[in-house]
């Protein structure tokens, strides 16, 4: 995957809404949940990428390091060069001199082409800081993002799950004004009072039939008492 490409996405996810995207969803929770597999794996490749680009742009001020510290090498072999050469000269030995003012010569040259180099490359390292630079704010709001987007799942199945429980607990106590219990209990205590009625009845009928059982008794009694009286009363005694 090209910087670009990694640039362009991470500030494309970086930048997305995801307020706008959950009104339009159908189902909020499991697009919560892909986006966060998106952004998981997005997240993964452009820090693959992003620790690419950083390694080649470290390796290009590296090369320009190098070409400065040559430039400034190659400076001072000239510079010796040439006063070897200036000294050889005041000594009388021109051949000598000449040939110490080539060598300064070709260190100068040497120094110009790294310098050159070090140079050209400048506007590059500086583009590809500032695509670094931009990667790296990027990745960090798509963590943030990933961040809030963990936290707008939990909120909403939290939320999901309050709402079940709310609407189990509504059910119940619509199941409960349905089948009316206040109804249901005053029809047993109409049973139960009618169960003791009938018992009371059976009590006062049990007591009636004792009752006169005694009182057919009683009047055996007295009749029995009779007899014996007009008994004696025949009998004179």
């Amino acid at each position: 995957m090209s910087k670009q490409t990694v640039l362009g996405r991470v500030t494309q996810l970086a930048k997305a809404n995801i307020n706008a995207l959950l009104d339009q969803a159908e189902d909020p929770q499991k697009m919560l949940d892909q986006l966060v597999r998106d952004y998981t794996a997005n997240i993964a490749e452009a820090e693959q990428a992003i620790a690419s680009t950083i390694g080649n742009l470290r390796l290009m001020e590296q090369d320009h390091r190098e070409d400065v510290e040559a430039a400034r090498e190659w400076g001072g072999k000239a510079l010796a060069a040439s006063r070897k050469a200036d000294e050889l000269r005041a000594a009388g030995s021109a051949a000598e001199a000449d040939r110490f003012d080539a060598l300064a010569k070709v260190a100068l040259g040497r120094q110009l082409r790294s310098e050159q180099e070090a140079k050209a490359a400048e506007p590059t390292i500086a583009a590809q800081t500032e695509v670094v630079d931009r990667l790296k704010s990027g990745l960090d709001r798509m963590k943030e993002k990933l961040a809030e987007l963990r936290a707008k799942r939990d909120e909403l199945v939290a939320r999901a799950k309050s709402a079940e429980a709310q609407n189990r607990m509504l059910d119940a106590v619509r199941s409960v004004d349905l089948l009316d219990p206040a109804g249901e209990i005053g029809r047993f205590e109409d049973k139960v009072r009618r169960e003791e009625a009938r018992a009371a009845g059976k009590r006062e009928l049990a007591a009636s039939s004792l009752d006169a059982q005694f009182e057919q008794l009683d009047a055996l009694g007295d009749r029995a008492e009779i007899e014996a009286r007009l008994a004696a009363l025949k009998t004179g005694s």
